[in-house]
């Protein structure tokens, strides 16, 4: 397998228009392309959230959805969604559910890099903690869901642009049956040190 990522091109209709490198895409003016999103639950009704490595290119640092990923030219998403989740988290995921099938959004970075994209979401089940790959994961944690959505809603700018929007869509999030001060911690959890998962 080339060591080479490419993304898959798309027009304004989400329709294929070509392939390119993923180093190339990704600039002030980012061509609309396919990806994707996934949100892992564990069998206690929790929700894994992760914090992007410290040295990626957009949004570096930043507290996410599990993970997420761009499927390669010819590559089934869902055979890409569990190759993500492997090579990120370590995990093996099963139950996968597509549950926004058309979400898209477009957000820059504070660095002025542009994310756009055409980006299903899944939901998936892990029975095990995750192993983070360091180069994608500075950090993870499970989460109630009614903890991260009061997060969310506190200080949006703790997390991406991308879980905020999805998160008001996803009944997961949209039906908290309380807040905690154990979710509104997660807002802040930025700013600390990594720790081990």
């Amino acid at each position: 397998m080339s060591e080479t990522e490419f993304v898959v091109l798309l027009d304004d209709d989400g329709r294929e228009i070509g392939v390119a490198p993923k180093s190339t895409v990704h600039g002030t003016d980012t061509a609309l392309h396919l990806a994707f999103s996934c949100h892992i639950v564990n069998s206690a009704g929790q929700v894994l959230v992760s914090r992007r490595a410290l040295d990626k290119k957009t949004w570096p640092g930043v507290w996410t959805n599990s993970f997420c990923g761009h499927p390669q030219p010819g590559e089934q998403m869902t055979d890409a969604v569990h190759r993500r989740a492997e090579f990120e988290l370590g995990l093996a995921i099963g139950d996968l559910e597509l549950v926004l099938p058309t979400f898209r959004y477009r957000a820059t970075d504070a660095s002025g890099i542009v994310e756009h994209e055409i980006c299903p979401v899944y939901t998936a089940f892990a029975s095990e903690d995750p192993l983070p790959n360091p180069r994608e994961v500075v950090d993870t944690r499970w989460v109630d869901p009614a903890d991260l959505a009061a997060a969310l809603g506190a200080t949006p700018w703790a997390f991406s642009p991308w879980l905020v929007l999805q998160a008001a869509q996803l009944p997961l999030f949209t039906n908290p049956t309380a807040s905690s001060p154990a979710g509104l911690a997660l807002a802040s959890a930025h700013r600390e040190s990594p720790r081990a998962s």
